[in-house]
Order: structure tokens, then C-alpha cells, then sequence
């Protein structure tokens, strides 16, 4: 059992986790609701059948598990049932979304559109299909952020052209947890007649979404960010007004034509159950996690020195924090907290060289990038799980600053 000084003194042991670190990494990914394993269990075994077998009781039961599950999914946004596309997760939703509308536009014989518009610090996956489409003729804007992480909206406006099929800007960022101004780009999109993409990945489950409301009208969503399994995500599609888009994958013309493939009954089952989760427990659950933010913040804070919040402090989720250590390096420090499970940037992005491209955006210098950890705090974190972490964390920075000290500029 590992031992450290407490904040008030008294002797602190890592929490018991089965002898597993303390998984403070909630952006990457959440651990399965034990709620949301239940409700799957029957469909890997007695309830087998394929959704898309119309001539028995097997698929029957099957085909209406996975409706349950759209309309479980679609309640949570103010969407219809017939607006939820299965996908395999956020980045296939990504792809089909920005790939679909911009191809689509772009290859209309009346009036085609050939510019997306996006964001400097969306996920890769937004960013790779976007250069994917700029090798095909499309031009693409990517909008810069200011130094808190949030996009400007005039820059927005001024952005949009005759030629714009799509605005895609992300709903919470993955590595600073920054809540984008949804409803005001959508407002923006919806006046100056292009549609609106939001990967929603981070946001879904987390803060409150309305499509309507929102003016959105594709919106990406991720099974394993809201503690539903993986492999398995959605797109929202508006109907009215229709989005079309042009299909990524061939097959039978499942799910509407837009995304060939047998659906895979458990996990779509897995999904709407969480969703369903999280439309119940949403309200209560934000304010648990700010007030254990709020504690890891103090605690840290207070014993100290040289350590920086990136992204806005107050449009941000309670579960998100990216810290900057002056005078140290992430790697090292993660490399030391051997009973901590936290990141030095997003999943997505570790196998690639170089400082993150967040942080770049936000204006941090590469030398403060690489003294960046982020810290993700989910359902299952309690609050000796922030005593235990924030007295770690301090340690070792601490110890790192002692065996290395160098004359850096203060975070």
C-alpha cells in the first residue's frame, strides 16, 4: 500500500481498487456502468437474434431492443427516433458527417459548394477527414481559438461564404474540456444557411443537449465516452430541415441507407441504456464532479507553486482539468505516479510525435505542452480518490523539481 503525506498530515493510502491505480482518466475513456452491462447480458446469449430478421420472433425481439435504444438515445438530445443513425463511434459519426455533407454539395449539379469551415483544436478525426477532403478540391477554414479555448464567434461569421456547406465545431474539447457557445453557432449556421455539425463525443451525457434549441443538425456521438461499451457510437441527421449526405460504406442500406451493416443489438442496447442513464443522473452527477474539481483545484493549489489551468475556467465540464507544471516534464511525472491513471494529452493522439496541437492553438509554448498533464474525473471517482491523487501528484512534482531544478519562465 502506498503511503504519502495527506494535505492535514495524518497518513493517506492509495484507495482500495483491487490493486489497480486510480483511473483518473475519463476523457479516454469510462468504465461500463454495471447498469448498462445488465441491460446487455440477455442479448449475448437467449436474446441472439439479427435486428434486420423480419420473418421470426428472434429478430423481432432483437429489432425492437434496438428502436428502444434510438429512442433512448434521441430523448436525451430533443431528437426524433428516426434522426439516431448506429455507427460504430464518434469517428465513423465524424467521418459520415463531414465527408457526407461536404461530397454531397460539392458534386451537385445545380449549385455546388465546395468549403467546410471547422476548428484549429477539433478531435483528429475531424481534422484528418478534413485533409482528406482538401486532397479532393474542397477548401477548408480552420478556425483559430483564443487563449481560454473558445472560438470567436465575428471570426465565425466572417468565415462563412456562398460557398459553405458545413460548420463542424466540436462540442467539448477532449483535451482542455472547454464547452464550445453550441447555441450561438447554431443560430449563426442556421441564418446564414449552412448546416451544423458537432462532435459531441465529450459533451453527450455531460451537459445538456437540444438539437432544436441548438439549431444543430448532425451530431456525433460516442458509446464509451458516456460508460456504454465501445464500438458503438450514433449520428444524429436532422430531417427537417433534411440533411442528405453521401454514404461512406455499401451494403444492405441499413439505417435508412446512410450505414450498411448488421447492428450489433448489445451494444446498441448498451448504448441507450446509458443514455438513458445519464438523462436521469446528469443534473446530480455535475454537481458531485465539480465539487470534486474543486477540491483537487484547492489542493493543489495550495501546496503548489507554478501551475496552470488551460482552457476557460468557467465554460468548461466539471470532470476536465489540464494543468501545466512549470519546471517539469509530463512524462516524467506520469512516469512516476505508478498508482495514477492520467494523461499527458488526448488517447487519439499518442502515437504522434510533438507537442499537442490543443495546446499549440491555445498559445502555450512547446516547453509548457510538454509539463502538461490532464486530469479526468468520471462517475466512479470519489473523493478519497482525489486525496490520494492530489497529495501524488504534489509529491512528485515536488521530488522532480528537487532532482532537476532548471530555470524556467513560471507557468
Amino acid at each position: 500500500m502506498t503511503e504519502v503525506n495527506t494535505i492535514h498530515g495524518s497518513p493517506g493510502q492509495k484507495p482500495a481498487h483491487k490493486g489497480r491505480p486510480v483511473y483518473l482518466d475519463y476523457q479516454a475513456t469510462t468504465p461500463l456502468d454495471p447498469r448498462v452491462l445488465e441491460a446487455m447480458m440477455p442479448f449475448y446469449t437467449e436474446k441472439f437474434g439479427n435486428p434486420h430478421s423480419r420473418d421470426h420472433f428472434f429478430g423481432w425481439e432483437a429489432e425492437e431492443a434496438v428502436e428502444k435504444a434510438r429512442g433512448q438515445i434521441a430523448a436525451l438530445i430533443g431528437a426524433g427516433e428516426k434522426e439516431i443513425i448506429f455507427t460504430s463511434g464518434a469517428t465513423e459519426s465524424n467521418n459520415l458527417a463531414i465527408k457526407g455533407v461536404a461530397r454531397l454539395h460539392a458534386h451537385h449539379n445545380g449549385s455546388p459548394k465546395t468549403h467546410i469551415v471547422t476548428c484549429a483544436t477539433e478531435h483528429k478525426c475531424v481534422l484528418e477527414a478534413s485533409a482528406a477532403l482538401e486532397r479532393d478540391g474542397i477548401a477548408i477554414t480552420y478556425l483559430p481559438v483564443g487563449p481560454n479555448g473558445l472560438i470567436d464567434l465575428d471570426q465565425l461569421r466572417d468565415a462563412i461564404t456562398d460557398n459553405t456547406s458545413l460548420v463542424s465545431i466540436m462540442g467539448v474539447n477532449n483535451e482542455i474540456g472547454v464547452i464550445q457557445p453550441l447555441a450561438e453557432i447554431g443560430a449563426l449556421c442556421r441564418e446564414a444557411g449552412v448546416f451544423f455539425h458537432t462532435d459531441a463525443a465529450q459533451a453527450y451525457g455531460k451537459i445538456g443537449l437540444d438539437v432544436d434549441a441548438m439549431s444543430i443538425d448532425l451530431m456525433s456521438i460516442s458509446g464509451h465516452k458516456v460508460y456504454g461499451p465501445m464500438g458503438i457510437g450514433a449520428l444524429f441527421v436532422r430531417r427537417r430541415p433534411r440533411v442528405r449526405l453521401e454514404t461512406l460504406i455499401d451494403g444492405g442500406g441499413q439505417e435508412q441507407g446512410l450505414r450498411s451493416g448488421t447492428l450489433p443489438t448489445p451494444l446498441c442496447v448498451g448504448l441507450g441504456e446509458a443514455s438513458a442513464i445519464a438523462a436521469t443522473d446528469m443534473d446530480e452527477e455535475t454537481t458531485r464532479l465539480k465539487g470534486l474539481k474543486d477540491l483537487f483545484l484547492n489542493n493543489i493549489l495550495t501546496r503548489l507553486e507554478g501551475v496552470a489551468i488551460n482552457g476557460d475556467l468557467e465554460a468548461r465540464i466539471p470532470g476536465n482539468l489540464s494543468l501545466s507544471f512549470s519546471d517539469i516534464q509530463a512524462e516524467d511525472l506520469t512516469a512516476g505516479l505508478k498508482d495514477l491513471a492520467i494523461s499527458t494529452g488526448a488517447a487519439c493522439s499518442s502515437a504522434t510525435v510533438g507537442p499537442s496541437h490543443v495546446l499549440e492553438a491555445l498559445g502555450l509554448s512547446e516547453e509548457l505542452s510538454a509539463a502538461t498533464i490532464r486530469i479526468g474525473l468520471g462517475r466512479f471517482t470519489n473523493e478519497d480518490d482525489i486525496k490520494f491523487a492530489t497529495e501524488t501528484i504534489t509529491a512528485e512534482v515536488e521530488r522532480l523539481r528537487r532532482v532537476n531544478p532548471r530555470q524556467t519562465s513560471a507557468a
